[in-house]
């Protein structure tokens, strides 16, 4: 179906971990505890599970993502309260799914965006891919409590794999 697109990308996640200006690891670890609307404790370590999953959401841009919480999602009107609500249970829902069906296939599904949009009836629909490795990360199940133990990254099986590559042979400023 053709559908308006809602300018958020609704990003879900169960670790604290990434490497991007926008991921959560990168501002907890430059001491913010307060990211997109959530709160969170001082003691965290990178790649640990969180408590539950959260959403935290960035703007959809050409340019660049920004934060920004569910709260000032509303407050702009983006989205109305209850469109907001109904939206973050469904990712929630997604989410669980998504774990469930990584798990039975060896994997952890750490971290997904979905984005939504509304029909020519004004649904709200699900309007891109899901649990892919462009919009997902995963990591190997059997190896993470060992390596995190020991203060390794996890084995990924996602784009940041490419990431991780290009910063490693490609920087032009290293020596």
């Amino acid at each position: 179906k053709r559908c308006g697109v809602i300018p958020i990308e609704f990003v879900v996640r169960g670790y604290i971990t990434g490497s991007t200006s926008t991921s959560l690891w990168t501002h907890y670890n430059k001491g913010e505890r307060f990211y997109c609307g959530e709160t969170f404790k001082d003691g965290l370590v990178k790649n640990q599970k969180l408590d539950t999953p959260v959403i935290t959401p960035t703007t959809k841009s050409d340019i660049s993502d920004e934060l920004i919480s569910g709260v000032e999602i509303v407050n702009r009107s983006i989205l109305t309260q209850d469109e907001y609500n109904y939206i973050a249970s469904k990712a929630l829902e997604l989410f669980k799914f998504g774990q469930e069906q990584a798990d039975k296939a060896g994997l952890i599904l750490v971290d997904t965006k979905y984005e939504f949009g509304y029909d020519k009836d004004g649904n709200i629909l699900l309007i891109d891919e899901i649990h892919t490795c462009d919009s997902s990360r995963y990591w190997y199940k059997e190896s993470y409590a060992d390596r995190f133990a020991k203060g390794l990254e996890p084995v990924k099986l996602d784009k940041d794999q490419v990431r991780d590559y290009v910063k490693q042979r490609c920087d032009p400023y290293k020596d």
